[in-house]
């Protein structure tokens, strides 16, 4: 059976049918970037252009960069402020013309993804997923069992948000080095490592594609730390999956 999902990202919204019985997109994904500024009417314009370029007709799930309390949006931490306390779900759901829809946390539905058909698939203990992009999203598996809306992104490393100098736009930014981008990795993974002791790191988002050129530059972490297996399609297909748990 397919289920369409579709991940909001500070600088894209992209989604596609995704077929659940092999944890992969049905069909190539279609991407649109994300208005500036993300304001609820824009951004929910964007999801309605990425799901109606397929015709889709059923059930959507749809991750949102914050945190996600039934249905409505309560942070916005790389999108417009005015999602703040949004029924983010009846506002999607009435620009979608009434489809049925599931909103969850991005970095929570990039998690459930792996950890059904990616690099958590079949592990115990405690198991995080970290998401670098735009900022840093986080999923807390413990047995299996999500920990929701951590944003762990947003924990205080040297008195910043973490994600504004681990995540891979202050790579960018900044012009940082592989290795200098690495450096700050592994102090916000140890800092993450010494609150919660986990077994595993995955690291989702992007820049999972690279991993050969920061992952071996990582040194002093307990844990093991292994790229997201489903890369940058994790959030679309646990968005999918969300969708089917109504």
């Amino acid at each position: 059976m397919d289920v369409f999902g579709v991940d909001i990202g500070g600088s894209g919204i992209k989604g596609a049918p995704v077929d659940l019985e092999r944890g992969d997109l049905a069909q190539e994904r279609h991407k649109v970037l994300t208005p500036q500024p993300a304001t609820p009417d824009a951004v929910a314009d964007g999801v309605a252009e990425v799901v109606g370029h397929f015709d889709w007709s059923g059930p959507v799930g749809i991750t949102f960069p914050g945190v996600v309390t039934g249905g409505v949006t309560r942070t916005a931490a790389n999108v417009d402020k005015g999602w703040v306390d949004v029924d983010a779900g009846k506002l999607l759901a009435d620009r979608l013309g009434g489809l049925p829809v599931t909103i969850l946390n991005d970095g929570d539905a990039a998690g459930i993804a792996e950890m059904a058909f990616g690099a958590g698939r079949g592990r115990k203990g405690t198991v995080i997923l970290l998401t670098f992009g735009t900022g840093v999203g986080s999923a807390v598996f413990i047995d299996g069992r999500l920990v929701p809306n951590t944003e762990l992104g947003h924990l205080e490393l040297h008195g910043h948000d973490a994600e504004k100098r681990a995540s891979t736009k202050a790579k960018e930014d900044e012009d940082l080095s592989w290795h200098q981008w690495a450096h700050r990795v592994q102090k916000y993974l140890a800092h993450v490592e010494m609150l919660f002791s986990p077994e595993l790191f995955i690291i989702g988002g992007g820049v999972s594609r690279k991993a050969d050129k920061f992952v071996p530059l990582i040194e002093g972490i307990r844990a093991e730390i292994v790229p997201a297996e489903l890369q940058n399609n994790a959030g679309i297909v646990g968005a999918a999956m969300a969708a089917t748990s109504r």
